[in-house]
C-alpha cells in the first residue's frame, strides 16, 4: 500500500525549535537563537518505517525530543491520529506518550544502574497501571525479556550484567512495554559492535512485523538505514533537503548533498569502487546560529549560483523528474537538482 493511500499515524508540520542565545548574568538578553530545526514537515504511517539520516548537529536528535514532546516547539505542529500533540500537558500528554516511545542512542546510559532488568522494563506499568495489574507484571516483563531474545531469568539481574547489545535489547524490552504505535530509534545501534547492530536490527524488523509498529529511525550509518527504511529523510542544519522511498533516495539522488553523503559510503566491492566518483566537501558546516541566505547547502555546493543565495529553494518534486513514474519520484529542496552518474550508493 502506498502512502498516499492511507491516513499518516504521525504528522509533522513546519516544525521549528529555535534555542535562545543570552548575553548577561543579571539581567540576561537575548543576542540571537540556534536554529536547530527550522521548519521541516514529513508524515510517518502505520507500519512503515521513516529513517533520518544527516551531520551532527543537523537538528536530528531535537525533531525526536519534539515528537516525544521532551521539547517545546518554537513553531509548527505535531499531529498524532489528526489531533495536535505539540501543545499537550498533564493526562494527555501521559495518554499520547503511552502510544509514542523511545530507545535511546547510549545504551550504557539509559539505563539506571541501580534498578533491575525487572525494575527498569516494569517502570512504564507504574506510570500506565491500567497496562497491566500489579500481580501481572513480573509475567509481563518476563514475557518482554523472551520476545526481545533475553533470557527471562535474567529479570534479577543489574544493567551492568549486561553487554552493550543486551543492554539495547532492554531499552527495546521498555519501549514494547506498553504496546505503543510508534517507536522513535535515536540512533539506536550507533553504539554497538557491527555484528551486534545487525542482531539489533534484525530484531527491531521481526518486532516491527510482530507487532505493526511504526518506526522513526535517526541514524549517521547510510547503510543501516536502508536495511530498515521504507523512506528516508536527509537533514541538513535545521532543514529536510531529499525525502523519499529508500529507492529514490540511495538510487536516484538529486540534492548535491545527498549525493556527497552517498559518495563517502564505503563499499567493499573493489571493482564497484573504481567506477565511483567521490564527492569531497569543502569547508565547515556553518553555523545554526547564523544559517546562510537562501539555500544553507550553497556555501559548501559545487553548483551553487547567485539564486541560491536569494531565494530559498522549496522541498518538492524537481522537474528533473517530471516525466518519471514509480519510485523514482521524490522530493528534492534544490533549484539544480538533478541525478548525477555513478554516485548511487553500491
Amino acid at each position: 500500500m502506498t502512502p498516499g493511500a492511507r491516513e499518516p499515524i504521525l504528522e509533522v508540520r513546519d516544525l521549528v525549535k529555535h534555542f535562545p542565545l543570552t548575553q548577561g548574568i543579571v539581567f540576561r538578553r537575548q543576542v540571537g537563537a540556534v536554529r536547530a530545526v527550522d521548519g521541516i514537515s514529513f508524515a510517518l504511517y502505520p507500519g512503515e518505517t521513516l529513517g533520518i539520516v544527516g551531520e551532527s548537529g543537523c537538528g536530528k536528535s531535537t525533531v525526536a525530543k519534539l515528537l516525544m514532546n521532551l521539547e517545546r516547539p518554537t513553531a509548527g505542529s505535531v499531529f498524532y491520529k489528526g489531533e495536535d500533540i505539540s501543545a499537550l500537558s498533564g493526562r494527555a500528554l501521559k495518554a499520547v506518550r503511552r502510544n509514542i516511545q523511545m530507545v535511546f542512542q547510549d545504551p550504557y546510559t539509559s539505563l539506571n544502574p541501580r534498578m533491575t532488568v525487572g525494575d527498569i522494563i516494569g517502570e512504564p506499568f507504574d506510570i500506565h497501571p491500567d497496562v497491566a495489574p500489579k500481580g501481572d507484571r513480573r509475567r509481563r516483563v518476563r514475557e518482554l525479556l523472551d520476545v526481545v531474545g533475553l533470557n527471562p531469568e535474567y529479570i534479577n539481574r543489574y544493567p551492568h550484567q549486561f553487554s552493550g547489545g543486551q543492554r539495547q535489547r532492554i531499552g527495546i524490552a521498555r519501549g514494547l512495554a506498553l504496546n505503543p504505535e510508534i517507536i522513535v530509534a535515536d540512533e539506536p545501534v550507533s553504539a554497538l559492535d557491527v555484528s551486534v547492530q545487525a542482531q539489533v536490527i534484525n530484531l527491531m524488523e521481526k518486532l516491527q512485523d510482530e507487532f505493526g509498529l511504526a518506526y522513526m529511525v535517526i541514524a549517521h550509518d547510510l547503510s543501516i538505514v536502508r536495511h530498515i527504511s521504507d523512506r528516508v529523510g536527509v537533514m541538513y542544519l535545521g532543514k529536510i533537503v531529499e525525502i523519499g522511498s529508500d529507492t529514490a533516495i540511495y538510487d536516484h539522488p538529486t540534492h548535491p548533498y545527498t549525493q556527497a553523503l552517498l559518495s563517502a559510503v564505503p563499499v567493499p566491492d573493489p571493482q564497484a569502487r573504481e567506477g565511483r566518483e567521490r564527492i569531497i566537501l569543502t569547508g565547515d558546516v556553518p553555523s545554526p546560529a547564523n544559517p546562510p541566505s537562501g539555500c544553507r547547502f550553497r556555501t559548501r555546493c559545487w553548483k551553487a549560483q547567485e539564486r541560491c543565495e536569494r531565494q530559498e529553494p522549496p522541498l518538492a518534486l524537481p522537474p528533473v523528474l517530471a516525466d518519471r513514474t514509480g519510485e523514482v519520484l521524490h522530493d528534492s529542496a534544490c533549484h539544480f537538482a538533478e541525478e548525477k552518474p555513478r554516485v548511487a550508493h553500491g
